[in-house]
């Protein structure tokens, strides 16, 4: 899979979602939910929900789990699907990760995207 193919699945998932989405509850999550609208009072209980797609995405991000998954399914990182485009095209295409012709071996600190 390739970077286009991430953006096509992006693009088709959310469009498949539309505005809005129904989701059954369990009654754990329901109980959470329930005392999260009863402590933060917000004007309507789906602005937690969204709130917390936000935070799990962030954490997703920010722990490299994410980029994980995409490298896995698709071959590309998220900053590589921001920009638009992969590493190799962003170094004129001088090789894979690790390679003699660059990557992110230059800096042994920068351990982004090594797994």
């Amino acid at each position: 899979m390739s970077l286009d193919d991430l953006d096509a699945d992006v693009t088709g998932v959310a469009g498949d979602l539309g505005d809005s989405l129904a989701v059954d509850l369990d009654r754990e999550t329901r109980t959470e939910l329930a005392m999260l609208v009863a402590a933060m009072d917000p004007d309507d209980p789906d602005e937690l929900i969204r709130r917390a797609v936000h935070a799990f995405f962030q954490q997703q991000v920010d722990t490299g789990r994410l980029d994980f998954q995409l490298r896995a399914a698709y071959d590309v990182t998220y900053d590589e699907y921001l920009s638009g485009m992969t590493f190799d095209e962003m170094t004129g295409g001088m090789g894979g990760l690790g390679g003699a012709g660059g990557g992110p071996q230059g800096d042994p600190d920068d351990r982004r995207y090594q797994f």
